[in-house]
């Protein structure tokens, strides 16, 4: 009989998802601890008995996590992301001991499903390895119904209260952990303003924004999707050849101005959750004039995804999760960074100017193949945010994580399982 699991977490989502796993994980016999760098991780962890509050310097962090996965017998590390400082150093100490690492993320297919994997994710997932040739060969005599992409992200205001909520108490009751610097490169007063600003905000930009896809659509002629990114999210700034936004913005911006026809428009969409701590709107303007653009680049801050993905010509992305959207519609896609979906038969391998004038299109067959594979594996319904979809997700995720086995091995070894069969929420 397998010995009851014993799991540590890090740092998780903002909010109570992590607390409720813990609460799910113990009803199997599993025990947990959770450590703690900030009064926000103390106040979304109720359970004073297993929580360890990590008072010391970054410095210091590495000899701590040692000692705590040994003191505590631990079986299983638990993060959320898996590119911050801390996470990673964990990370190599787990596996050094041979210790289950289970590494949560933002949907790869979003908004309805969340990422589980062993390991890592983003560009340290195992996804990266594996080619669609093996995924169609795993899916073979699988009948699955194809699940539309959704329209929306479906959480987005409970995302901003919690992170909003979240930093207050960093802001105002972190006397104790003073010693620890955030791997953020701004303060928690501008992080805890910006979420707020963004709140009180957000009747204004969904206006701006509805005027903006008005505009768009009434022009009536073809136009490019950009594709933007939060330029201080782990994706962006450890998986792309870029240092800033700006530069991203600007290679794209050049190859537009030289290679697309000269009726075509380009559409710059904001990430939903960009906050202003970047220049981007005066970036895309100053580019704008160097380039001779004027009125042919239109800037949308956020908001839907679907709408204009409908009447688009083409997409470029960094390395956006946004992109599986993309080849879900069958559109053109070029990507610059490292991505699970960055396949030879989904993107292009044209350079940016050849791409806009004429954009190669992926093998539509094979990502339906690649797509299937990860709804049956990696991509579990539910959400980190709203209630009822942390409901939907806790459901599901506690027996993927007891499982044994790695999500992705029961297809690739063509072993039955009962525990990730993906349906519509």
């Amino acid at each position: 009989m397998l010995q009851p699991k014993r799991f540590l977490f890090l740092q998780g989502p903002h909010g109570p998802f992590f607390h409720g796993l813990a609460r799910v994980l113990q009803t199997s016999g599993a025990t947990v601890w959770r450590v703690g760098f900030n009064q926000g991780d103390r106040v979304f962890w109720p359970n004073r008995s297993t929580y360890i509050a990590y008072r010391k310097t970054i410095e210091a962090w590495p000899a701590e996590i040692d000692t705590l996965l040994d003191k505590l017998d631990i079986t299983d590390l638990v993060l959320y992301g898996d590119t911050r400082p801390i996470h990673a150093t964990a990370i190599a100490a787990a596996n050094i001991r041979g210790l289950t690492v289970h590494v949560f993320e933002e949907g790869y297919l979003r908004p309805y499903w969340i990422t589980y994997e062993r390991g890592g994710a983003n560009g340290h997932s195992r996804l990266m390895s594996l080619s669609v040739d093996q995924m169609s060969r795993a899916m073979e005599g699988e009948q699955r119904d194809l699940i539309e992409a959704p329209a929306h992200w479906g959480d987005m205001r409970q995302h901003i209260f919690y992170g909003a909520l979240y930093h207050f108490f960093v802001l105002t009751f972190n006397n104790g952990y003073k010693k620890l610097k955030s791997h953020r490169n701004i303060s928690v007063t501008e992080e805890f303003l910006l979420y707020l600003k963004r709140l009180l905000t957000m009747p204004w930009t969904s206006l701006e924004r509805r005027l903006a896809q008005y505009r768009i659509k009434m022009a009536g002629v073809p136009y490019h999707l950009v594709l933007l990114q939060l330029e201080h999210d782990a994706s962006f700034r450890m998986h792309s050849p870029f240092n800033s936004m700006a530069e991203f913005l600007e290679k794209v911006i050049v190859g537009f101005a030289d290679g697309a026809p000269k009726h075509h428009r380009l559409v710059i969409k904001a990430h939903p959750l960009e906050d202003g701590r970047s220049p981007i709107r005066a970036t895309i303007r100053s580019l704008e004039r160097k380039h001779g653009l004027q009125n042919r680049v239109h800037y949308v801050r956020g908001g839907k995804l679907a709408q204009l993905l409908k009447g688009a010509t083409s997409a470029v992305t960094v390395n956006s999760t946004a992109g599986q959207q993309v080849l879900w519609r069958d559109l053109p896609l070029k990507i610059f960074g490292s991505a699970v979906y960055g396949k030879p038969e989904f993107i292009s391998f044209q350079d940016i100017k050849a791409f806009f004038a004429n954009p190669q299109r992926p093998n539509r067959q094979a990502y339906l193949a690649y797509r299937t594979f990860l709804l049956d594996t990696s991509q579990i319904p539910g959400g980190y945010y709203a209630r009822n979809a942390r409901r939907q997700l806790l459901r599901r995720i506690s027996d993927v994580m007891l499982s044994e086995e790695d999500p992705y091995n029961p297809l690739l070894t063509q072993k039955a399982t009962q525990f990730n069969t993906t349906r519509r929420p």
